[in-house]
């Protein structure tokens, strides 16, 4: 017998015979309801008393049978195609004379069903229907359009395959539209959430949206919610998630970012409400590293920490995924699915642990090489996107340009370069850092980051033009200490041919620092003359060819030698 849903508590073996046998009812496929369908549904209704709610597929098949209300219907899990409706609809009884609730037209629109009915039950027989579609997206209306309630028999002819192509054909028209205004790409709705930060909330909704388009998202709607305290289940308030999906819905976006770390329960329960795809701002970075990972060791870095972050959202759903240990009564097939993918995971962590710590271990002999050359090195460390990797390659005359991209560059870097007065350096670029740095991706990289603990002076690299500068400098210094790394800094203001005058000279005032423009070449010599002193202050010697610039060790035949 097929399974009734809902509330079947007290219901005899005959009437649960007689609802599963609706199982075998079938509408056409262009047709709400049949009138055998309708006088069936009201006289159960009637001797049950109590609603009886029907799913329906394309075909006109009856793929879920409920009792209770539209929502007692359990949605089959499908992909979101953001111009299409969902290829299912619900008919269901009202016992009482009435419209459509709240409830049937939420549930109507957040898994985007092709119609939702309710048949009014009068004395066991079938009395009005009423009905309600999605409106077009940029329709005037709210997001459904309920039809007038009219006797049923009025609706049997009715063409619903043709409404549902019509509005299916808006869906796909204005998803290109808007494809042609905003480019083709993974649309999506970003969500801040402001505890009481500020001003520091809506910078970091700014730094949410470059985290979406570094990722390949096209940035459909950005909003900032205020909230104190977060809802244990939907973070933001179910209220606030149906106005997201509305707007969703409108921007033809398939993806909800938010822009704080979701809870498992958190996550699934806001993708089992809004059908979208729903990521968080860990999901986000992790993403985006993997996008840049070229190098083996940044492969494997970037997994460890994804497959760290997964494993505690591997979670299954319902029996079939419980499970049967040992002992008396719990005896059964041993592990279960998920059981399995749970120890899968831990064995690859395990695996690629291994070969992180014996890359670790290569990247030490490849150090204990650097320290015995006895050149000094210089490490470059600051916020993603600061202009590291372009000042780099200003300092050292060489290596790849910069890319305006936020972690653009996942594994170390090392150059030579020349200092007048000191000679020979080494210039080491590093992964930039960022708010709230995923604590699984900050271990995975904590063996690359140890370059940092063999610098003789790190460059702090601050991009002087964005807003928030004084925020990324100290979360930048707190990583550091947290990494206890303690060498000598020297804060490099970059882009300062972009920055405002005025915040220039603030940044200059509070933090000390050297305005430099590396596409510019402006403030260039001025930095090398205080990495040379850092450098000689730390205890570093010249060369003896030092002052002579043209005569580096890259001239044929050209040894170094340090003065005694």
């Amino acid at each position: 017998m097929e399974k009734i849903f809902g509330r079947t508590n007290g219901l005899k073996p005959s009437e649960k015979r007689r609802l599963a046998n609706l199982y075998n009812r079938r509408v056409g496929a262009n047709r709400l309801l049949s009138a055998e369908l309708a006088r069936t549904l009201a006289a159960l209704s009637e001797e049950l008393e109590k609603p009886i709610s029907l799913l329906f597929d394309r075909g006109g098949r009856v793929i879920r049978v409920a009792v209770g209300d539209a929502k007692e219907l359990p949605m089959p899990e499908a992909a979101l195609v953001e111009t299409r409706l969902c290829g299912y609809r619900v008919l269901h009884t009202h016992l009482a004379k009435g419209g459509l609730s709240r409830p049937d037209l939420s549930l109507l629109f957040l898994h985007r069903l092709d119609a939702m009915a309710a048949l009014e039950v009068e004395q066991g027989l079938p009395g009005k229907l009423h009905l309600a579609l999605l409106s077009p997206p940029k329709a005037i209306e709210e997001d459904w359009q309920i039809f007038p309630a009219r006797p049923y028999h009025e609706y049997l002819e009715w063409d619903l395959a043709a409404a549902v192509a019509a509005l299916e054909e808006e869906l796909s028209r204005q998803a290109r539209v808007l494809d042609l205004r905003d480019g083709s790409g993974e649309r999506a709705v970003l969500v801040g959430v402001d505890q009481g930060q500020g001003v520091q909330a809506e910078v970091d909704l700014a730094e949410l949206a470059e985290l979406a388009r570094t990722a390949g998202a096209v940035v459909a709607h950005q909003e900032l919610v205020f909230r104190p305290s977060l809802d244990p289940r939907y973070a933001v308030g179910r209220g606030k998630v149906e106005e997201l999906v509305s707007q969703a819905y409108h921007q033809n976006a398939g993806t909800l970012i938010f822009g704080l770390e979701l809870s498992a329960a958190q996550a699934r329960e806001l993708e089992s409400l809004t059908g979208l795809k729903v990521l968080d701002r860990t999901q986000l970075i992790l993403d985006i590293f993997a996008q840049h990972a070229r190098t083996p060791e940044a492969k494997v870095q970037v997994e460890l920490a994804q497959l760290k972050y997964l494993l505690p959202r591997l979670v299954g759903k319902g029996k079939d995924l419980s499970r049967l240990g040992g002992g008396i009564g719990t005896r059964g097939p041993g592990e279960t699915k998920l059981e399995v993918d749970r120890r899968r995971l831990q064995d690859r962590i395990a695996e690629l642990t291994r070969k992180l710590e014996a890359m670790a271990t290569r990247r030490q002999e490849t150090r204990r090489q650097r320290e015995r050359s006895g050149l000094p090195i210089v490490a470059v460390v600051g916020y993603t996107n600061a202009g590291k990797t372009t000042l780099m390659q200003a300092l050292a005359k060489k290596g790849e340009p910069g890319e305006n991209k936020l972690f653009a560059t996942l594994r170390p870097l090392t150059r030579r370069g020349f200092l007048p007065g000191l000679g020979e350096v080494l210039y080491t670029d590093t992964v930039g850092f960022i708010r709230h740095m995923p604590s699984d991706l900050l271990e995975a990289f904590r063996a690359t980051l140890e370059e940092l603990h063999d610098a003789d002076v790190l460059l702090h690299v601050l991009d002087a033009s964005q807003e928030g500068a004084l925020e990324r400098y100290r979360v930048v210094e707190a990583l550091l200490a947290e990494l206890g790394v303690e060498a000598r800094r020297i804060l490099v203001l970059s882009k300062a041919d972009r920055a405002d005058g005025y915040d220039l000279e603030f940044l200059k005032e509070r933090l000390g620092g050297l305005p430099v423009s590396a596409t510019q070449g402006q403030g260039l010599s001025e930095l090398k003359a205080a990495l040379a002193e850092a450098l000689l202050t730390q205890g570093v010697r010249p060369a003896a060819w030092a002052s002579f610039p043209a005569a580096q060790p890259e001239a044929p035949g050209l040894r170094r030698f340090e003065t005694p």
